[in-house]
């Protein structure tokens, strides 16, 4: 019988240093770091495209995806939203230079796209866009995709990955008098749902993945198994308040939405 750790018995997570070794603008609103060093030399080829790692600032850590991997040069990319002085890790990022150290722990991370699906449905706000154009790098030349990225203004895009077959669809914040999430969810609701074998990654703010997972579960019946779906935070909270919420908000959603009461 596999015996299950509780966290307090879970050998602690080793942390890593790595050097940011050049610094890149994809868009105004957005800013990737380079980084390199042996600790990542000695880090495993990455399998998926939701890795993330928990960077350490302090006694803080911050949750980020790993925009990339490269296995010949160990070189590392993370990409960061920043907001002017807004936040604790975006200023950082817009500040560093070549030589800075950061340290983290990592990576985890659960879910890559899967090869023999028709269609990918990719949606998400500035924070997924990292683990979403990971996912259209990794995509097979004849998967289709239709992508739906909500950024502040249209100085928000980025490039991504250009071919037949992938749509993508950018929401700009500032042409809507709308929240977080919420030009998002309707432009995802009122279009055409795609035939065939679906598979959907729904990340983003919270806000937006209630309302899309009733819409994916309960009015599309997409099989549980063909949708990744979490906030990766929360309006109003910052990422310490909204993981020590986030079981709570998933099982009233869950209760909410498919009739099995809250623990």
């Amino acid at each position: 019988m596999m015996r299950m750790m509780s966290p307090q018995n879970r050998p602690p997570r080793p942390v890593r240093t790595a050097t940011v070794l050049r610094t890149e603008r994809l868009s105004a609103h957005m800013v990737r770091l380079i980084l390199g060093g042996p600790d990542l030399a000695a880090l495993p080829p990455l399998e998926l495209t939701d890795h993330y790692i928990k960077i350490k600032f302090g006694d803080v850590t911050r949750t980020y995806t790993i925009r990339s991997l490269d296995p010949t040069t160990h070189e590392m990319a993370l990409d960061f939203v920043v907001h002017g002085d807004e936040g604790l890790a975006g200023p950082w990022a817009q500040r560093a230079q070549p030589g800075d150290t950061l340290t983290f722990m990592g990576p985890g991370g659960a879910w890559a796209p899967r090869s023999t699906a028709d269609t990918h449905l990719l949606v998400g706000d500035d924070s997924a866009l990292p683990a979403i154009a990971a996912a259209l790098d990794a995509l097979p030349a004849t998967t289709r995709a239709e992508v739906y990225i909500e950024v502040p203004d249209a100085n928000g895009r980025q490039p991504l990955a250009d071919r037949d077959g992938i749509n993508v669809h950018w929401i700009h914040r500032d042409e809507h008098a709308m929240g977080y999430g919420e030009a998002l969810t309707y432009a995802v609701q009122t279009a055409p749902f795609p035939d065939g074998d679906v598979e959907c990654f729904i990340h983003g703010n919270a806000d937006m993945i209630k309302p899309l997972r009733h819409y994916l579960f309960n009015e599309r019946a997409v099989p549980r198994d063909r949708v990744s779906i979490s906030g990766y935070w929360r309006t109003g909270m910052n990422e310490d308040g909204w993981q020590s919420s986030k079981r709570e908000f998933v099982a009233r959603m869950e209760a909410e939405q498919d009739g099995v009461p809250a623990a």
